[in-house]
């Protein structure tokens, strides 16, 4: 059974509900402990998303409050001329794929939405 969890977020405007019902789970499984880990990544459209949708962008927001920091794709931000927003929401925006490499190196169940 897994103890560690990467979420990894990458629906964006052609499925909002889907992006939301994935923060939402990982948000939850954080805060309320369910696992000893939960780590969240935006990566594609999910990053856009966080910078067009005030509900997306007010999860996100919460769950940094709380001490979860998102991370989001460098490359993808840079493409899409939103790395300072997603900055200024208080996401960490860093290169992806060596972290994701990373987390599944260290045995973390990867859930995508």
């Amino acid at each position: 059974m897994a103890e560690n969890i990467l979420v990894i977020i990458s629906s964006g405007e052609e499925a909002p509900g889907k992006a939301m019902t994935g923060m939402r789970f990982a948000y939850n499984a954080a805060k309320n402990k369910w696992l000893n880990d939960v780590r969240i990544i935006l990566f594609g459209p999910s990053e856009k998303l966080a910078t067009t949708n005030q509900e997306f962008a007010s999860m996100l927001k919460d769950a940094i409050r709380d001490g979860i920091i998102p991370n989001a794709c460098s490359g993808v931000a840079t493409k899409e001329n939103i790395t300072d927003k997603l900055l200024s929401l208080g996401l960490s925006v860093d290169p992806i794929g060596p972290i994701v490499s990373s987390y599944v190196k260290k045995g973390y169940e990867v859930i995508t939405f």
